[in-house]
């Protein structure tokens, strides 16, 4: 400030002033001279320093977001939604990425804590017992999205991935087929693929079907490559198989195109469904059959959510839990 002060021939006090977010133009000589300020650190390239603001503010001005992936559209889309409802407030995102991992995530949640964010928002409810603490111990809202935890932080913004892949069961059971099968990972790293191969083992058992063949193939998040080599192991170890419900598009995907590379029909000779509604699913031919869920309506959901506890508490009240269905549908295409 005090280059800018000596550029502009004024008080680093009058700099600061014209700096100030809050300030009117009133508090500095005019706004002729805000604007010479201004154009002056343009020039210099200069940047404000937040550390003291953020102290004495006690306003950060982010939100810290986690999210298992980066290469996933459907968390992209999901961080677009959060944008979308939080830019405007002149809130901005701090992105960080577990890679499934929930010791990832909780290094992740000290770093960023440490950072003062004024609100968090994570994807699923499964933490360790520290990020839990340090959670509930920071006095920020957070917001857990693409799930329904059993004994969620604070708020949430999602859906049952079990009952969705239920759903998934239910429909293809519709459809005529009997032997209805599941390609997921090798661990429970992905809570959410866990539920979702629950959710089916469930419904299989309530249709009364035969006992669910599952193969479970690399840690997730699984491939396309995966999925190929899955539907392939899957269909020598029980050829009567007649459909098959994969973990995410991307693994029906790779699971589609083994299918072709083989020269196994699809619908004809087994019917291949997905999660997760991704491009790719709707691109490919045949269109792969897939749960699909707004992705950006759950990013934005969870924004808006956390906008309104912020403002809440900065009129002295704590707004209670709150859980908002996010709805899914099952999006049927040729696959099927």
């Amino acid at each position: 400030m005090a280059d800018v002060a000596a550029r502009v021939g004024v008080s680093k006090m009058t700099v600061s002033r014209a700096l100030n977010r809050g300030a009117s133009s009133d508090r500095v000589t005019s706004e002729a001279l805000r604007q010479r300020i201004l154009q002056a650190c343009e020039e210099m390239g200069y940047v404000i320093d937040q550390t003291a603001r953020t102290f004495s503010s006690k306003r950060s001005g982010f939100i810290a977001v986690l999210v298992p992936s980066l290469n996933n559209s459907n968390f992209s889309e999901t961080a677009q939604g959060i944008t979308a409802a939080i830019e405007a407030r002149g809130l901005q995102l701090l992105l960080g990425y577990t890679d499934y991992r929930v010791e990832t995530e909780e290094r992740l949640l000290r770093a960023m804590l440490a950072r003062r964010p004024e609100g968090v928002i994570l994807t699923g409810g499964s933490h360790t017992p520290a990020a839990r603490a340090m959670l509930q111990a920071a006095g920020v809202p957070v917001v857990e999205t693409w799930d329904l935890p059993s004994t969620p932080i604070e708020h949430t913004v999602g859906f049952s991935n079990a009952e969705a892949a239920a759903a998934m069961v239910r429909h293809l059971h519709g459809k005529g087929y009997r032997r209805i099968a599941f390609i997921g990972g090798t661990s429970n790293r992905d809570t959410r693929g866990a539920d979702r191969q629950r959710g089916y083992a469930q419904a299989i058992r309530e249709l009364g079907l035969p006992d669910g063949h599952v193969i479970s193939f690399g840690q997730p998040p699984i491939s396309m490559a995966q999925g190929g080599e899955a539907v392939a192991q899957l269909i020598r170890q029980w050829p009567d198989v007649d459909a098959v419900i994969c973990v995410s598009d991307l693994s029906a995907f790779g699971a589609l195109m083994e299918c072709q590379r083989r020269g196994w029909d699809v619908p004809g000779r087994i019917a291949i469904a997905g999660f997760g509604d991704f491009e790719v699913a709707r691109a490919c031919h045949p269109r792969i059959t897939t749960v699909a869920v707004d992705c950006v309506g759950i990013g934005r959901a969870a924004g808006e959510l956390l906008l309104r506890v912020i403002d809440g508490a900065r009129e002295g009240h704590r707004p209670p839990a709150e859980t908002v269905l996010i709805p899914f549908r099952i999006e049927q295409r040729e696959s099927s």
